[in-house]
């Protein structure tokens, strides 16, 4: 059986790793990078430029404590180009790793059609009849539709800045306009953020007024803001107007218009799916971004491999209890989203202790914060932490979570010294 892959970001490229581990026959078809927005344009980019945000941040900690003298410049050309060298790498590996399972890999544009019943893909002139099709061809980011956006730049742009810009006005207030504005800010952009309503609006409450307290405090945030206007060297909102470059970061709508006359849409036109990421077209399904929901890339792998499992006829749904998700900062606020909208009965918190990456910030009282919610049979319906482990202490509790484990089962954990994760200390020691 032969299986056409349209997509090859995480979604795809899990999808055809595991049909080629069960020796299916997997054609891989990208428009143009291997790995997706994650590696070449989302997460990944935010992740390598975050390093270097911390760092600077440490070096400005560091000096505020006269423990060291130190005057950092950066080259933000020179950073972006060492950037898409270490993509080009990934990018290698990704396609070494399907190419060594036998999978075939074609770079250009898919087209599809429905002739006499069945579907054909085409790219490169080539013509495919595959018995199954996967879309996964992810998403994009929104533009409004605003005087001048053509003069704004996205979230796809920032490695082709030549420098970083001595003032950026961020559109948005949800997580990539934060990400982004921490980032220019350490790098000594003067940063606006302009929501139409509030940042980080679903944010637990606490971990919101910290994260802006302790995380944001270089950046202008302006809320409850409608921008009416953007020219080349300006965003003009209701109130005033802000010198300097626009980024546009508004949200992401789904690539579906391959499909738009073939399957099921969704009203946001996202391709509608059942549990087993099937489409109205019993022969084609879809993964990733492409489907809507949490467009995270771990999602994203799990789609593409329930996916590939029902392609081959094993069946397999698709679960989205308690997914953990991060705000990549100067320390990570991560968060698990209470998808059973079980109501919490009491909630336990405390700030974050000293450990790797925190001690110094220990003197400011700026560690951190971590908060578990509980039911009556005392399992865990919620978690939160801004934590420098953040990011891995979430994950853990969330799968620990779906395993419907007690506080009290927590007695059996050992935990690894030394630690900032604090969600062990609420679960052992707090009543």
């Amino acid at each position: 059986m032969t299986t056409v892959i349209i997509g090859a970001g995480p979604a795809g490229r899990l999808a055809a790793s595991e049909l080629g581990r069960n020796n299916e026959e997997v054609i891989l078809i990208e428009k143009k990078h291997i790995a997706g927005t994650c590696l070449n344009e989302g997460c990944m980019v935010i992740c390598a430029l975050n390093d270097i945000a911390k760092l600077l941040n440490s070096a400005e900690r560091f000096e505020n404590l006269n423990l060291i003298k130190s005057k950092i410049t950066i080259n933000y050309q020179q950073i972006t180009e060492k950037i898409k060298e270490t993509q080009e790498k990934l990018r290698n590996i990704e396609e070494a790793e399907n190419k060594n399972l036998g999978n075939k890999i074609i770079y250009g544009e898919a087209k599809i059609q429905k002739e006499n019943n069945k579907i054909t893909v085409e790219v490169n002139n080539e013509k495919y009849t595959p018995e199954k099709i996967l879309i996964a061809t992810g998403s994009r980011p929104y533009l409004p539709n605003i005087p001048g956006i053509e003069n704004a730049i996205t979230s796809k742009d920032i490695l082709n800045l030549k420098n970083t810009p001595e003032k950026l006005n961020i559109i948005g207030g949800g997580m990539i306009a934060i990400e982004l504005a921490n980032i220019f800010s350490s790098f000594g952009s003067e940063v606006h953020i302009l929501a139409r309503n509030t940042i980080l609006k679903d944010l637990d409450e606490d971990l919101r007024e910290f994260t802006i307290k302790h995380l944001l405090k270089k950046i202008n945030i302006h809320e409850n803001t409608t921008v009416t206007k953007i020219t080349e060297n300006k965003t003009i909102t209701e109130e005033r107007e802000f010198e300097g470059t626009t980024l546009v970061a508004t949200g992401r709508i789904p690539n579906s218009e391959l499909v738009k006359d073939i399957v099921e849409l969704n009203p946001d036109n996202s391709i509608k799916v059942d549990k087993t990421m099937k489409t109205s077209n019993p022969n084609i399904y879809a993964a990733g971004d492409v489907t809507g929901g949490i467009q995270l890339t771990p999602v994203a792998r799990r789609e593409g491999i329930i996916a590939s499992r029902n392609i081959m006829g094993t069946h397999s749904e698709i679960n989205y209890n308690n997914i953990p998700e991060s705000l990549t900062l100067d320390m990570d606020v991560s968060f698990i989203k209470n998808t059973k909208k079980e109501e919490a009965t009491r909630e336990l918190k405390q700030p974050g202790g000293a450990g790797p990456e925190v001690f110094w910030k220990l003197l400011n009282d700026k560690t951190g914060i971590t908060k578990i919610k509980f039911n009556k049979k005392d399992e865990i319906v919620d978690a939160y932490a801004i934590s420098p482990s953040g990011v891995g202490d979430t994950a853990y509790i969330a799968f620990l979570m779906n395993m419907g484990i007690t506080k009290e089962d927590f007695d059996k954990f050992l935990e690894l010294h030394p630690s900032t994760d604090t969600y062990y200390k609420i679960l052992k020691f707090l009543n």
